[in-house]
């Protein structure tokens, strides 16, 4: 189930190591590491133009989730649940991959991550060219069937709201759902499970763009420095697992790891 934490800031003595120095210590930490994760939260989208959800410009800004992304939401007010829904989709159909999402599938793509984990459901990981994306709060490809549980395209959901009218399973009659994880609802248990393995298991886990405020997600840096891996940490505001980061870089996702993309590509074998 997703729970929300305030984030601790850190404290006079902890500073976040600064760039290029950062950058190098990342991009030799990666070049070692035989098993590296990436964590990603929405911070990692706002620069394609999709909103996070707790910033100033957020979406939850002046909007109660319970009201509109729940799953009481879905069976008490279908109307306004759909209505937040079609804001999304909408922003989603003019977004693009960003200079984050092409610099993660190039770190991938030289062999120094192994996995990507994103708490984002926009699929912009996947059209940048990474390979291996879980997507732990699922996905707006998709639209479930609240009914029997069947998968469709989303544009089995979208058409049908566009039109006015609420969207059906074919199969059941049932009513169609972003295959989302609304709130109340547990995360799905084999993408979280293989998140959670990743976690444990890996050399260094790089966050990028999350608050770290949304559990039990935000409980897998914490993992990972149990079991002994590198934390690494690009966010522009502070986490609650900063003082527990190997590495803090205070930037845009887009900017810092493009810098940490070609520190990599540009050391020796």
């Amino acid at each position: 189930m997703l729970t929300r934490r305030a984030p601790r800031a850190r404290s006079a003595g902890e500073r976040p190591v600064e760039s290029p120095a950062a950058v190098r210590r990342i991009a030799a930490l990666l070049r070692r590491g035989t098993f590296n994760v990436v964590l990603t939260g929405a911070g990692v989208s706002t620069e394609s133009g999709l909103p996070d959800f707790r910033s100033n410009a957020g979406l939850w800004r002046g909007i109660d989730p319970a009201r509109v992304a729940s799953l009481s939401a879905f069976h008490r007010d279908p109307q306004a649940f759909y209505a937040f829904y079609q804001t999304r989709l909408a922003a989603l159909a003019g977004a693009a991959p960003n200079a984050a999402h092409r610099a993660i599938a190039g770190l991938e793509a030289l062999g120094a991550v192994h996995l990507v984990v994103t708490q984002n459901v926009d699929g912009l990981h996947q059209r940048a060219g990474s390979r291996d994306v879980v997507e732990v709060h699922g996905n707006l490809r998709e639209a479930r069937c609240a009914g029997c549980g069947s998968l469709r395209p989303i544009a089995e959901m979208a058409g049908p709201l566009r039109s006015g009218t609420l969207p059906r399973c074919a199969a059941c009659g049932g009513l169609l759902r972003p295959n989302v994880v609304l709130f109340e609802e547990l995360l799905p248990a084999v993408a979280y499970d293989r998140a959670a393995a990743a976690c444990g298991t890996c050399r260094v886990l790089l966050v990028v763009g999350s608050s770290l405020a949304v559990y039990p997600v935000a409980g897998l840096p914490a993992l990972a420095a149990r079991r002994g891996a590198s934390l690494v940490i690009v966010n522009r505001e502070p986490t609650p697992l900063d003082g527990q980061a190997e590495v803090v870089v205070r930037d845009d996702a887009g900017a810092a790891l493009s810098r940490i993309a070609d520190e990599v590509a540009s050391e020796p074998n």
